[in-house]
């Protein structure tokens, strides 16, 4: 490779690893170009899939900063550099390793972080982006919701107070105005008054004999 093609092709590795979260480095050996083809399109916009040159990923990535890549770059190498979702391009490569045993994941980095194949692996085993968000949203609306409850049971309660009064001065006028209580039914009212006739009565002779007493 002559010197200005070295050059830009190391640029492009620099650039790649400056504009991904991370990367995770492959082994391909094995795989058809077809296969190649199909990694891409399942990692589709989680990761940039790309095979490298290890003399010149190793340039780029002291280039970057990276340290520690020099016992991965080894075989033929092939770089996801994750642009999207970490977990997804993680899962995406695990289960293309599983149905093509002949990709094998070497290692990584994340966010400046050395990764080997068995942490990538527990990577892959987290929930998405997606799945934490939907439930972050489950959580906030089922809170939402008790806090609705919790601001209407005040009013459901008034509303509950409200109708058994009405309820009961149906039944009893004379609390809306004030009164003590239910008037006596109409049945004792006659009753009493028919007692005071009657001892109004009973009264009469003694006042007549009284009147003639006086007149003696």
């Amino acid at each position: 490779m002559a010197r200005p093609e070295k050059t830009a092709a190391v640029e492009e590795i620099v650039e790649s690893f400056n504009a991904s979260a991370g990367a995770v480095l492959t082994d391909y050996r094995g795989l058809t170009v077809k296969e190649l083809q199909d990694l891409r399109r399942s990692l589709g916009e989680n990761a940039h899939y790309a095979v490298v040159k290890n003399t010149l990923a190793k340039i780029a990535a002291s280039k970057v900063g990276i340290e520690g890549f020099d016992e991965l770059l080894a075989g033929p190498t092939a770089i996801a550099f994750i642009n999207g979702d970490v977990v997804e391009a993680a899962k995406g490569l695990r289960d293309f390793a599983k149905a093509h045993p002949a990709l094998i994941v070497k290692g990584g980095y994340l966010d400046g972080n050395n990764l080997d194949a068995s942490e990538i692996a527990k990577l892959a085993d987290l929930e998405s982006r997606e799945v934490l968000l939907g439930k972050l949203a489950g959580a906030m609306l089922a809170s939402l919701s008790q806090a609705v409850y919790l601001l209407n049971a005040p009013i459901a309660q008034a509303a509950r107070l409200a109708g058994a009064l009405q309820a009961k001065a149906e039944q009893d006028p004379s609390i809306l105005a004030g009164g003590a209580g239910t008037p006596a039914p109409a049945e004792a009212a006659a009753e009493d008054t028919s007692a005071d006739a009657d001892a109004t009565a009973e009264d009469a002779p003694a006042a007549d004999e009284a009147a003639e007493s006086t007149e003696a």
